[in-house]
């Protein structure tokens, strides 16, 4: 009997580990499809987002604090909350299947009206729900279902959304998980082994930004290292020091309207979006996934991207939709790392964009070990590993001096404290 219920909990966990891929893969055609409309949409006037792009967003906001107020965020700081709490109860509001599907619905209508945003985050918590829901059907033991269960389905969101394993293992370690215990290990490598099955059968061996071979010689152009580490580091504890304090309200006026008005709010953010869209061109709407891929490859313009791809993602953070920062901060860093290698012309120009996604990814999130592995794996570019190493290294210890606190880990806490339940437009999309 005791073998029978072994084995039972053991197929209900790989079907969840399945289940898992097979959403995130589903979640990131949409998306996919979603940013192609807008383009469209685009490709039709550029003008015409100042009409959808408020609309949009004023609609994702009313939804989202009238029906499904926990699916606000990225879902990276509900998924820590989660972990944390030990009320079971705050558990299951925040990691319900209902939330998880409303998550997807709600990011694709922000990516259907242009907003900066990303979809790994909610892709975390929607893989951290569906195996937290599994596990109680199959009745797992309390620390199974509150530890590896949860770490295990966001790792495997992650590395079935990026296409990259040990990132997926790597960030439930790191981030999710800063106390990780060594029972959890194997259930954390077995969801990411399967979820990542599930992606290669799905979409095959691909990497996002292509593949590059670039290296950096040992001797001057290592200075590249240091300018991208030192840059990115401020520039994404900046950003990261913004979030957190914009999470607490906007002071003046914008504050006032921020609270009482949100719906409203949001829309004069999505008008703001569209005129910045404007002015860079139409580049900054969506992940960034494209503009950072074109300027890797030497196909985009880099003038003034990743400013105002950083202005974009701030906006977009502050209307209050749900959404993630991972793929707007690679795109930032892609166009940062380009400008970089303006005054640094004797270093490669792919060597310096990748250098600045690691920097500036460090920067905001603060989880180096992370930064370097999510970006050698996105570029299926090991040449590089020592330099990004470095890189996001310098860029964590020189955020962590602009921003003493982890974004992440500061948001986590006002899920926990109930006030991001009380003050749903104050959280943002993190």
């Amino acid at each position: 009997m005791n073998s029978f219920k072994n084995w039972k909990s053991h197929l209900v966990f790989w079907i969840g580990a399945c289940a898992v891929g097979v959403v995130s893969i589903l979640f990131a055609l949409a998306s996919n499809q979603a940013q192609a409309l807008f383009r469209k949409t685009v490709s039709i006037s550029p003008l015409l987002p100042l009409i959808v792009t408020p609309i949009g967003f004023a609609a994702v906001v009313y939804l989202t604090r009238r029906f499904f107020p926990a699916a606000q965020g990225s879902g990276i700081p509900q998924t820590i909350a989660a972990l944390e709490t030990p009320s079971a109860g705050l558990r299951g509001a925040m990691l319900s299947l209902r939330i998880a599907v409303a998550k997807i619905f709600l990011t694709i209508m922000g990516l259907l009206s242009g907003a900066s945003i990303g979809r790994e985050g909610p892709t975390v918590q929607i893989g951290a729900s569906i195996m937290h829901n599994l596990g109680r059907f199959a009745h797992y033991s309390r620390n199974e279902l509150d530890k590896g269960l949860i770490l295990a389905g966001g790792a495997a969101g992650i590395a079935a959304a990026f296409n990259t394993p040990l990132a997926g293992i790597v960030f439930a370690i790191e981030e999710l998980s800063r106390a990780f215990e060594q029972r959890t290990s194997g259930t954390i490598l077995i969801a990411v082994i399967l979820a990542g099955i599930v992606s290669l059968a799905m979409l095959g061996n691909y990497a996002y930004f292509g593949h590059t071979s670039v290296t950096l010689a040992l001797n001057g152009e290592w200075a590249a290292v240091v300018a991208c580490g030192l840059a990115g580091g401020l520039l994404g504890g900046a950003f990261s020091r913004l979030l957190i304090l914009s999470s607490r309200g906007l002071p003046g006026r914008a504050g006032v309207l921020m609270q009482e008005r949100p719906v409203v709010f949001a829309m004069l953010c999505g008008l703001l979006l569209a005129m910045l869209g404007i002015a860079s061109g139409s580049t900054i709407y969506g992940t960034g996934y494209d503009e950072a891929r074109g300027i890797l490859e030497g196909t985009r313009a880099t003038e003034g991207f990743g400013f105002y791809k950083m202005l974009a993602t701030i906006v977009s953070y502050l209307s209050g939709i749900p959404g993630g920062i991972f793929a707007p901060s690679l795109a930032v860093g892609s166009g940062f790392g380009a400008s970089l290698a303006t005054v640094m012309p004797g270093v490669p120009m792919q060597a310096m964009v990748i250098l600045g996604m690691v920097a500036y990814f460090s920067g905001v999130v603060q989880t180096p070990i992370t930064a370097f592995v999510i970006v050698m794996e996105m570029t299926d570019d090991h040449n590089m590993l020592l330099p990004l190493m470095a890189t996001s290294f310098i860029a964590f210890g020189v955020s962590r001096i602009v921003c003493p606190v982890s974004l992440y880990q500061a948001l986590a806490q006002r899920f926990l404290s109930g006030k991001s339940a009380e003050e749903p437009a104050k959280s943002g999309m993190s």
